[in-house]
């Protein structure tokens, strides 16, 4: 089922979300509907608090990036596999130079920005049958995890922008709560009036 997405302005997005257990209730019907609705939106990433639930729990399937030429071989092997699930996560260490991608979000549609972000991870987390891994990312991979990370933390992409390109896309960022914006996928808008 595709649930609507969560825009920007609403604070379930800048909320710290909470850790959950094997018996969260209805969790595999949950999980298949975050796919449903990521794919949907054309998205690589969904993070519960985007559907307005406030649990440590992200989907990412990163392989749209590994059509990208520039990779080498190697990254674009690891991204076209890289399909999980991420319950509780805990990113262990962040390291490397920082480097800038163009970053996007389903929460706020229309905007990107270049967003600066260490390159290699190392993060601890529950698959959907709560098995615990430990992995090492780096690359896109890395990014993507980083960025629904982000989202349980109640962090967006547009806080680790630079105050004056804040300014630039604040009337974009105000439009979307607004609701004042075309999307090709449900969402919920925080700040738009009800029609009497």
């Amino acid at each position: 089922m595709q649930l609507p997405i969560v825009a920007y302005g609403d604070p379930v997005l800048k909320r710290k979300a909470q850790p959950i257990d094997k018996d969260y209730p209805k969790l595999e019907a949950l999980i298949e509907n975050m796919w449903e609705t990521m794919y949907n939106a054309h998205g690589v990433g969904l993070a519960a608090p985007q559907i307005g639930l406030s649990i440590r729990l992200f989907v990412v399937d990163a392989s749209p990036f590994a059509e990208d030429e520039s990779l080498n071989e190697e990254e674009q092997t690891t991204l076209k596999n890289f399909k999980r699930v991420f319950i509780n996560p805990t990113i262990i260490e962040e390291t490397g130079t920082e480097w800038d991608f163009n970053e996007g979000c389903l929460s706020i549609p229309d905007v990107r920005e270049d967003v600066f972000r260490k390159p290699d991870i190392k993060i601890n987390y529950y698959d959907q049958d709560f098995n615990e891994h430990t992995e090492l990312l780096s690359g896109l991979a890395a990014r993507v995890v980083q960025h629904e990370y982000d989202h349980i933390e109640g962090v967006l992409f547009t806080d680790r922008i630079s105050n004056f390109k804040k300014r630039l896309v604040k009337g974009k960022l105000n439009n979307i709560a607004k609701g004042k914006i075309n999307v090709d996928y449900r969402m919920r808008f925080p700040k738009l009036k009800k029609r009497q």
